[in-house]
């Protein structure tokens, strides 16, 4: 892979940067020779963010409140407060609003119970914040049972008290406390605790008296004074700024649909969004399309993808390397080669949205382009303004059951080949205390996993003196189920014991988690209601810890339950076992649905590469259709696929706004619910046909909501989903924004890579009802063979 990057360094071009993989003075100097470097443009790109302007004025901050202070009427919850005024040359101060109800831990209250209780919440700093000033304000009801001398209220953030109040309000009257918050304290990741220390007698409180208790209001808030601050744009940095991981808002992509949607386009598009799906993994991403940068809305990045014919937007923008006619042309005034990839940084005219070019003078150039952006070791040498792709390194296809996620294919293995959420691998762990939190990691199976019995577990952990032998114990728990466990039986501790625990084969699904639970006493009774044990520890050792899985291959489909995790169209992970087919002229409904399932596949799948392949329904070679997974996209009347509703047993849709049922027929007026229905491929007997279709663009629109949204997606499963939204729903984060109803009637194909033994068990275990009429009809061959047998032996004696 080669390419050619030219940032700007002191107002002056530096020497180009060229990214190779051998001989690099001869590359570099081919580079040189072939690409005439351009001019230097007057200023750098420089993205300057500015604050969200709306015509509501910032709400104003309360005082902090007195001893015995009036009942506070509480506020609307609000995602974010807006300056009133448009930003000058010299941006000024900002507010940022952040409620305690946006995390899906508070919900209605925050409940701290006990005689000492705490609660966490984390969050984020913005990379382009200058922080002048933090502030909590903390909304709160107690108990009217709790002293006052002896009850309180702390405030921590990063293990630092930044305030605490009495517990002394009357009545369970409302009281709130603001408390300030150096912004020294405040790193990119952050987290604020509650802690409540309640009693209701002035010797002894007994623990699990249930007048202990206080809750933090879910309209409490977090009040961030912040200056916004220029970002030079340069790849080097990228993704940021077009996705920052630290954000508290939802990332924004804005896309210029091009003149005309080619296949080159559509490939390029749907794998850039794939990578921006993985880059987000749970965070929210939102999507839609512009036609010029003056339909950009505060906080949108622009992605311009394609070539100049089909963009000419690009003509318009300020580029380090100029456009003349639908050409790119280099400093020589030559045109670069058609399949030569460049990636080009720019900003709007008053900077304050970014833009990202992902361009070239023909379709190779594009996708050299869009490939650079998607594959993590290429895009990690980017740096400058532009950057020319002309050779691209392929990245090898992983192999099927590697994901990077899941178990390991072998059968065998230490706790130390999982990766825990920072996708590193798991290390020893200690806990500590009483309720010391369990050790918890993700146990996912590969998604065509079939476990038989015998899979079992061999747990090397060591604990601490001074337990209480009789009532500490260690379990292990799977999905919440207890699994196995062993009591802690030395008083002086122990080293590296162990315990074999049975995994049964029935829970351990593509979503397991497996949980390390130390339950631990302490020797000595608690006073009071306070407990010392800060002494007891437990340590599960990652190295030690062994898995021995029973397993083969086998799995049903279709199976939209599957889809959950991505299977069967993210195996193998670069997705290049599946194509996306939408209509010829795709609608922007169409368009957005394609990047909404692209984005929900990247967050399934974790690879180097992305190879998903989108074509129009006239472009889709035999070869793929024949063997790749199908993705169909449109409304009824323009979907690619007509074969995924041609069924005598599942649902389907037909013509003239009809629905299909077993041998029922019925119109509807008007159709506006979506589908999401999966077939096995008449083409290959051995793929799937998933269709997203609906009747209207309304309805195929809630599919693409659905997508989406976690709360929805993770609700899909049978064969056939039928989706229908509520009028009345105020927001697609509402719980009741859709209904989904879920059908299964079309038959299932066992899919199975198994020797002779394992096919006749798993034969035998799904038609056990066959087992009574071959054990009879092996009984009479036995008997028939017997007679014949003692016929023969008589026949000799005489």
């Amino acid at each position: 892979m080669t390419g050619l990057g030219i940032p700007l360094l002191h107002g002056q071009w530096a020497e180009p940067v060229v990214a190779q993989s051998t001989n690099v003075q001869k590359q570099e100097d081919q580079v040189i020779r072939n690409f005439t470097l351009p001019k230097a443009p007057s200023d750098a790109p420089v993205y300057r963010p500015a604050p969200p302007v709306e015509d509501v004025p910032a709400p104003s901050v309360p005082e902090p409140v007195t001893s015995t202070p009036a009942p506070a009427k509480p506020e609307p919850a609000k995602a974010e407060a807006k300056p009133s005024s448009t930003p000058t040359k010299k941006t000024p101060a900002s507010q940022y609003v952040l409620e305690f109800n946006r995390s899906p831990i508070v919900g209605n209250r925050l409940r701290l119970q006990g005689v000492y209780a705490e609660s966490q919440l984390a969050f984020t700093r913005p990379r382009n914040w200058n922080l002048q000033s933090a502030k909590a304000l903390i909304r709160f009801q107690h108990s009217p049972a709790l002293l006052a001398s002896r009850s309180n209220l702390t405030v921590r953030v990063n293990g630092t008290s930044v305030g605490s109040t009495s517990l002394n309000r009357k009545q369970s009257q409302i009281g709130q406390v603001l408390v300030d918050i150096p912004t020294s304290l405040i790193q990119d990741t952050n987290d604020i605790v509650i802690v409540a220390q309640q009693n209701t007698d002035s010797k002894c409180s007994n623990p699990a008296d249930p007048a202990l208790w206080t809750e933090v209001l879910p309209d409490s808030k977090l009040l961030f004074n912040y200056q916004p601050q220029a970002v030079p744009l340069d790849l080097s940095r990228f993704p940021y700024p077009f996705f920052d991981h630290l954000s508290l808002d939802a990332n924004r992509l804005a896309y210029v649909r091009p003149t005309t949607v080619s296949e080159s386009w559509l490939t390029a598009a749907g794998r850039f969004q794939t990578a921006m799906g993985r880059l987000a993994d749970f965070r929210p991403l939102s999507t839609r399309f512009v036609k010029t940068v003056d339909d950009l809305q505060w906080n949108d990045r622009l992605v311009i993808l394609g070539t100049p014919a089909e963009q000419p937007l690009l003509k318009t923008l300020k580029l380090p390397f100029t456009v003349s006619g639908n050409q790119i042309i280099d400093g020589s005034k030559n045109a670069l080669p058609a399949d030569v990839g460049v990636l080009m940084l720019a900003a709007t005219p008053k900077g304050g949205n970014p833009i990202l070019v992902v361009t070239g003078n023909g379709p190779d150039g594009v996708a050299k382009a869009a490939q650079f952006l998607v594959q993590p070791q290429n895009r990690r040498i980017g740096a400058g303004q532009a950057v020319l792709v002309d050779n691209l390194d392929d990245v090898p296809t992983p192999p099927t059951r590697q994901w990077e996620r899941a178990l390991p294919d072998a059968n065998e293995f230490k706790l130390s080949a999982l990766k825990g959420s920072d996708q590193e691998p798991l290390k020893d762990t200690t806990v500590r205390g009483a309720s010391a939190p369990s050790v918890e990691f993700n146990f996912h199976a590969l998604p065509d996993d079939h476990f038989t019995r015998g899979s079992a577990m061999e747990l090397v952990y060591s604990y601490s003196p001074q337990v209480n032998p009789r009532t500490s114990a260690i379990e292990v728990l799977l999905d919440g189920v207890v699994v196995g466990g062993k009591r802690l039986t030395s008083e002086t501790g122990a080293s590296r014991e162990s315990v074999n625990v049975n995994l049964p084969e029935n829970l351990i699904t593509p979503t397991s988690k497996l949980a390390i639970a130390f339950r631990l006493s302490a020797r000595e009774q608690a006073q009071c209601g306070v407990v010392t044990d800060q002494q007891l520890w437990g340590t599960v050792h990652a190295d030690e810890t062994r898995f021995k899985l029973k397993r083969d291959q086998s799995v049903q489909l279709p199976d939209l339950k599957l889809l959950q995790v991505g299977y069967p169209f993210a195996a193998p992970q670069d997705l290049s076992g599946t194509a996306i087919v939408v209509p010829d002229s795709p609608s922007e409904t169409e368009l957005l649905t394609m990047l909404a399932f692209s984005e929900r596949m990247g967050r399934l799948s974790q690879a180097e590469s992305v190879k998903l392949g989108v074509y129009t329904t006239g472009t889709l070679p035999d070869d793929v259709r024949r063997q790749r997974h199908l993705v169909g996209i449109g409304t009824r009347d323009k979907f690619p696929f007509n074969e995924a509703f041609d069924t005598k047993q599942g649902f389907s849709l037909g013509g003239a706004f009809s629905r299909l049922w077993h041998q029922q027929t019925i119109q509807t007026l008007p159709d506006k619910g979506g589908v999401i229905k999966e077939v096995i491929s008449p083409w290959n007997d051995k793929r799937t046909v998933l269709a997203l279709s609906g009747q209207q663009a309304s309805g195929l629109s809630t599919v693409k909501d659905v997508l989406n949204q976690d709360p929805w997606f993770f609700q899909v499963k049978g064969d056939t989903v039928l989706i229908s939204a509520n009028a009345q729903a105020t927001s697609m984060f509402d719980s009741d924004a859709y209904q989904l109803e879920s059908l299964q009637q079309e038959p299932q194909r066992r899919l199975a890579q198994t020797n002779l033994l394992a096919t006749t068990s798993r034969f035998l275990q799904d038609n056990w009802f066959l087992l009574p009429a071959g054990m009879v009809t092996v009984c009479l061959l036995l008997y028939g063979i017997a007679q014949l047998y003692i016929k023969r032996l008589e026949g000799e004696k005489r």
